[in-house]
């Protein structure tokens, strides 16, 4: 159970939130995909177009829009990085 409870989590919460659009919505599914794959691990540590080609988001301007509107809007804490040979961390909130 504990694989999809962010996901559970996310869609409960964005119920009403009309500023959650398709595209954070694939953004957070692939966040969660990823963190899947890794072993259940919090905070997650990932490039850029790891998430982007699982979220089938071509722009990297939009998928750095997206992921700090998610950071603002409380859904996850995004630690960009500005060293594209670090992976960026991503923290999950979980109960």
């Amino acid at each position: 159970m504990d694989n999809i409870q962010p996901l559970s989590a996310f869609f409960l919460a964005i119920e009403k939130d009309f500023r959650i659009s398709t595209t954070h919505i694939a953004i957070f599914a692939a966040l969660v995909q990823f963190r899947n794959d890794k072993g259940f691990i919090n905070p997650i540590q990932a490039y850029s177009i790891e998430i982007q080609n699982i979220a089938k988001i071509a722009s990297p301007k939009t998928y750095h829009k997206c992921m700090r509107e998610l950071d603002a809007y409380g859904y996850v804490i995004y630690l960009p990085t500005k060293n594209k040979n670090k992976r960026s961390k991503v923290y999950f909130h979980l109960e």
